[in-house]
């Protein structure tokens, strides 16, 4: 089964750390995408804002590193800027890699910054991370995991903001945006949405995971939700990532959105801790999971890259 990941934070352990995108230790790697047969990984450039007097000069050395993967690997890997490069990769037996931001506050509050990450090839945005960026307000405060802000949401600048994404053909991306802000992107914008690694709050209560309401607007907009592997969204207090505990989510988000809300967004190299699927490698196992709990081929294939898909067909450009 073909694999379409929305979201990992390989490029900061790379550049954080150092090693070779074709072989190393993290969980994502060139030997490990093909074993695990992906067709897409999405890289983030995730810039840990706080303490740095220009953030922006950070996510250009992470950009710099995410094109250092393109030069280096061009016969196994290759980016995306509009859909057809996804199938014309896939012809060329490549993997796509397609360029988001987590943080997008990282603009000098200057839309032309947007522009320029656009022109660069970022192609999904995460409004925010865990702080204040001057586009909005995130859920989780002070190390809260539970903390769910309802009251501020996107700022003036934030509305701009989306409404450029948009016209520009970038995914929006509601993982960490708080709850007001959610409903704020979802009154002000007419395309699909994400929420690129995020989990059902009814399942597992922090704020990072989506409640019902959010989850049925989500999916009627035609947006997708991507299961976050990491064990504290997965089950409260859990200290191990499950599959059962994925799965768990995955009929919830069924039963509440429909199969067709359904992605995939590992968060690999962002998160800690043990993991049943230890990297890239191991997605043959969800595979056979959900096989074991009823899903049919047609089904998974929706959750593993259909889905995901359908959402890039209409947004890119």
């Amino acid at each position: 089964m073909l694999v379409v990941d929305l979201h990992a934070d390989t490029i900061a352990r790379l550049l954080y750390e150092g090693g070779n995108f074709d072989h190393n230790s993290y969980m994502i790697d060139l030997e490990k995408l093909k074993k695990g047969h992906y067709l897409l990984q999405n890289l983030a450039l995730f810039t840990y804002r706080e303490g740095l007097e220009v953030p922006e000069i950070t996510t250009m050395n992470l950009v710099d590193k995410y094109f250092e993967v393109l030069e280096k690997y061009p016969d196994d890997v290759a980016g995306v800027l509009r859909f057809e490069d996804i199938k014309k990769n896939y012809e060329n037996h490549k993997i796509s890699l397609l360029l988001t931001l987590e943080d997008g506050g990282v603009v000098f509050n200057d839309l032309s910054m947007l522009r320029n990450y656009y022109r660069l090839g970022v192609r999904m945005i995460a409004l925010t991370w865990n702080f204040f960026n001057g586009i909005g307000y995130p859920n989780v405060k002070g190390g809260d995991i539970y903390h769910i802000e309802k009251e501020k949401g996107l700022t003036e600048f934030g509305l701009a903001y989306i409404k450029e994404m948009e016209r520009l053909g970038i995914i929006i991306d509601v993982s960490h945006l708080g709850d007001k802000g959610f409903w704020d992107v979802y009154h002000n914008t007419t395309k699909p949405f994400v929420a690129s690694h995020s989990n059902a709050r009814e399942v597992c209560g922090v704020a990072r995971n989506l409640d019902d309401e959010m989850i049925k607007a989500l999916s009627l907009r035609g947006g997708v939700i991507g299961i976050n592997y990491c064990a504290t969204f997965l089950k409260d207090g859990a200290k191990i990532s499950r599959i059962e505990d994925m799965i768990k989510h995955i009929k919830h988000l069924k039963k509440v959105g429909g199969i067709d809300c359904i992605a995939l967004g590992s968060d690999f190299d962002g998160i800690d801790g043990e993991l049943e699927l230890k990297d890239a490698s191991y997605l043959p196992k969800l595979e056979k999971a959900l096989y074991d709990e009823g899903f049919k081929k047609e089904e998974v294939a929706k959750i593993f890259y259909q889905n995901a898909l359908r959402v890039y067909k209409e947004v890119l450009k």
